[in-house]
């Protein structure tokens, strides 16, 4: 190749690399939030140094239902407001006693631009029927948003597990905090105040709850449904146990452990369950705790007797629940629809409980305060 030929070649080389270069690049895809900080790069660096640490928040996905607000509620929608995103399902006492809270922070900081919207996810089948949830929200004074998650479309969108579990999204959509469980409640309401002063609310006079959380130790959590207990560990202490959609005779053995649920009679185990087929059947727990609640139901809507006993006597007023009736002494509970029942709300300490029933009686869970 001679020399006249080499220099054109080398001529063409140039100019298609100086095409390439000069001509603009494509941005294939960027998400959401990287586009955001590529917006306000030159404008406001020190904002993107704090925006790195956090996370959009997802939008509110695969809804079925709408209370307390309109259809098609959307996180993108309330840009400019703090929004507190609540996890909860109406029989578990853990959220059921945060609920005090949020209704409070809805009262005191609704008008200075928090949105509280309550995802209704549910751990029971019977909590995903719409009537339930409108009976819970009556029943607790709940007034602000709820949208019902049954699908766990917006749980899995969260990547959360946990009933209760909060999270605090700021004026932009970003995640800023989150809590999971009970507690925490002055450092939450810290972190609404900080978050609502920075879209210029006035709420540094504003007055905090002090967090009241129990701190003993309590018997756990107990299921009933083959579905829940046995992934848990929690099957009952009977030998022969839960077995699954079968009618069994349960006979009691001569020793109980504690924190363990016994049957006598005959029950049959469903996954969300256990059932009472015998009209004369019990269910007999020995528990640490001042407070006792059941998750249960009554079938083919009829409303049915439980006799509730301490100790091998009939429960005393001091120790009855919110939920306790009397007659003639004898202390019982009327179940006769889907939800959290209190039966024992007492001093606390180590108990043996007997809950006497009969055919068509549904215990789902056993919890404790």
């Amino acid at each position: 190749m001679n020399k006249k030929n080499r220099a054109l070649i080398l001529a063409l080389i140039f100019i298609v690399v100086a095409i390439v270069y000069l001509e603009p690049r494509k941005i294939e895809s960027i998400p959401e939030k990287d586009i955001t900080l590529l917006e306000t790069e030159s404008s406001e660096p020190q904002a993107i140094t704090q925006k790195n640490s956090y996370s959009l928040a997802p939008e509110l996905t695969g809804i079925t239902g709408y209370l307390n607000t309109d259809e098609g509620l959307q996180l993108k929608s309330l840009r400019g407001k703090v929004v507190l995103v609540d996890f909860w399902t109406y029989t578990c006492i853990n959220c059921l006693r945060t609920l005090p809270h949020l209704i409070d922070w809805d009262k005191k900081y609704r008008d200075q631009g928090l949105i509280i919207i309550g995802v209704h996810t549910p751990e029971f089948e019977f909590e995903k029927k719409r009537e339930n949830v409108e009976m819970a929200i009556e029943k607790y004074g709940i007034k602000y948003a709820v949208v019902q998650d049954n699908d766990y479309a917006t749980w899995r969108a969260f990547r959360n597990r946990y009933w209760p579990h909060k999270y605090l999204i700021d004026a932009e959509g970003y995640i800023r905090y989150d809590h999971i469980g009970e507690g925490g409640y002055e450092e939450t309401e810290i972190k609404i105040q900080e978050l609502l002063a920075e879209i210029g609310s006035k709420v540094s006079g504003v007055s905090i709850i002090e967090d009241t959380t129990p701190r003993q130790r309590n018997t756990p959590e107990l299921y009933a449904g083959y579905k829940f207990a046995l992934p848990r560990g929690q099957n009952i202490g009977n030998e022969e146990g839960l077995q699954t959609e079968k009618v069994v005779e349960y006979e009691l053995p001569e020793r109980l452990q504690k924190d363990t649920l016994y049957l006598q009679g005959s029950w049959k185990s469903n996954s969300d369950n256990v059932e009472a087929i015998s009209d004369i059947t019990s269910l007999f727990l020995d528990f640490t705790a001042g407070s006792v609640n059941i998750v249960a139901d009554s079938l083919n809507d009829i409303s049915l007797r439980v006799d509730v006993l301490i100790d091998g006597n009939s429960i005393s007023s001091a120790q009855a629940g919110t939920d306790v009736q009397f007659d003639n002494g004898n202390g019982f509970i009327v179940v006769n629809e889907p939800r959290l029942y209190n039966i024992i709300d007492g001093e606390y300490g180590e108990y043996s409980l007997e809950l006497k029933t009969k055919k068509g009686f549904t215990l789902s869970a056993f919890t404790f305060g």
